[in-house]
């Protein structure tokens, strides 16, 4: 290609759906609001119309962009009593969590409707919510340090799901 052709197109329209995505992003309390704010932000590029966050959680606007006022953020004290509602309601729930079960998330096939539970920073996800959840799944790791950013391994498996559903 001849670089006299090659020109930047920013900020396309989005790619329609063919149908709502049916994944529910669940976060426990997070340290930093730059996360779930971040997690918002790329939720909306992904067509997630979801994000459960539980206690002080805040959008920062200028972190989540436009995203914010195009997804319904309901915030609870805990995740427990809402992933059991969901639960009953059909969806799978989804760990992203290092685990002695934990899938690959290369191998992991999502089911439509899906909670993709999210760990806090620090402490990953709560003993009690794994007990919880039908699957975890896991990213691989390959260098220092073990684990990634919280913010950073659900944009990847949000991404997953989208590649698994493109349409929707």
């Amino acid at each position: 290609m001849d670089n006299d052709e090659l020109l930047q197109q920013r900020h396309r329209p989005a790619s329609l759906l063919d149908r709502p995505r049916e994944l529910i992003i669940a976060c426990p309390p997070m340290r930093s609001n730059v996360n779930i704010s971040r997690i918002v932000r790329a939720a909306g590029c992904c067509g997630v119309r979801r994000v459960i966050a539980c206690g002080t959680a805040k959008v920062v606007d200028k972190i989540a962009r436009d995203a914010g006022g195009e997804i319904a953020i309901d915030v609870y004290r805990t995740l427990p009593p809402v992933l059991k509602r969901l639960r009953d309601e059909g969806y799978q729930l989804v760990a992203l969590e290092q685990t002695s079960e934990s899938e690959c998330i290369y191998d992991f096939p999502y089911e439509y409707k899906t909670v993709l539970v999210v760990g806090n920073e620090r402490h990953g996800v709560a003993e009690d919510v794994l007990k919880m959840v039908n699957r975890t799944i896991e990213i691989p790791i390959y260098g220092k340090p073990d684990s990634h950013n919280a913010a950073s391994a659900t944009i990847m498996a949000m991404y997953e799901y989208c590649r698994q559903f493109p349409s929707g």
